[in-house]
């Protein structure tokens, strides 16, 4: 008895917090973000293995392969060239950086706007988290 009571229950209070989430438009704002072609696509990239570490070698204006590498290095984290190049394409199809040719093969990413308001976002999250 006790049992179907507490099922009850919890299935009444899954009922409201779907009501509530309604009103606050939590639904909608989440409808949004799996459905906009935009934000999809951006966080489809940072489903990614390190789209979010390189957003952040971005930030602190590690755009190049060499530098890239060697800030990994230092920091015992690993990130492959193939990754590295693979993710900063995609980082800038989608306007979040532009690059410079340093020679016909090698490219030189630097931070776009919208790219540092992300990366801001991306830094605030993981202080809100850590707290």
């Amino acid at each position: 008895m006790l049992l179907r009571i507490i099922c009850i229950n919890k299935d009444e209070n899954k009922d409201e917090l779907m009501k509530q989430m309604k009103k606050s438009g939590e639904e909608e704002k989440v409808k949004q973000i799996l459905t906009d072609s935009k934000l999809a696509a951006i966080k489809a990239m940072l489903e990614k293995d390190h789209a979010i570490d390189c957003l952040l070698l971005l930030h602190i204006n590690r755009g190049k392969w060499k530098e890239a590498k060697d800030f990994m290095r230092e920091n015992n984290l690993t990130l492959s060239d193939g990754t590295f190049r693979a993710r900063m394409i995609e980082i800038e199809s989608l306007g979040l950086a532009k690059s410079e040719r340093i020679d016909p093969l090698k490219k030189y990413y630097l931070q776009t706007e919208f790219g540092k308001k992300v990366a801001l976002l991306l830094l605030d999250l993981f202080k809100e988290i850590e707290k």
